[in-house]
């Protein structure tokens, strides 16, 4: 459907579900209210990219870079971004669903998830320095043997993170959040 290399283009409404799509560059291009569901793009490349209002639940990225894409208003359930390059992966997430995505060993330090549902997601072994989690459910999310150094949950809603496992210098808690921090001691926070 696309040609190898597409740059400042808009897809509007476009339907990739189900779709394998290989070593397609997408560079400054938007993609709006486009259904990614069950497709697979592997080895492409997603440079200066916005995807606004888009469903891309069960996507899989496949050795694909992602390098300053923001996901705006999008469905991103269950979405394994540890598939992802590593090299220059930069995302923003902002109003987004990321119930039950995997994020395990990224290295995203200065990650913004504004107003975004993140439950049950995976940072395990990831590096999320200087990230923010501005408005965001957190429910059931796993932080194990994170680095959340400067990393602000002032906002945040909902998370249970143990300070024993994670690296958390900096990071920066509202008091009503600190009975999230506590939790595995059994403690009551009034």
């Amino acid at each position: 459907m696309a040609s190898l290399i597409n740059d400042d283009k808009t897809f509007d409404e476009i339907s990739f579900a189900g779709q394998i799509i290989r070593g397609t560059e997408y560079n400054n291009c938007l993609f709006k209210k486009c259904d990614f569901t069950n497709s697979e793009f592997a080895l492409c490349k997603f440079i200066d990219c916005v995807f606004e209002d888009c469903n891309l639940s069960m996507m899989k990225w496949s050795r694909s870079t992602l390098n300053n894409v923001v996901f705006k208003r999008s469905k991103l359930l269950g979405i394994n971004f540890s598939l992802c390059e590593d090299f220059l992966f930069t995302v923003r997430f902002e109003s987004c669903m990321l119930d039950y995505s995997s994020f395990m060993s990224k290295k995203m330090p200065k990650t913004y998830f504004i107003k975004s549902s993140l439950k049950e997601v995976t940072f395990t072994q990831a590096i999320l320095a200087g990230s923010v989690f501005d408005e965001s459910d957190l429910s059931g999310t796993v932080f194990s043997a994170t680095d959340l150094t400067s990393v602000n949950f002032a906002t945040a809603l909902n998370y249970i993170i143990d300070p024993e496992l994670n690296t958390m210098n900096k990071a920066i808690f509202s008091a009503h959040g600190l009975e999230g921090l506590l939790y595995k001691y059994n403690l009551k926070v009034i």
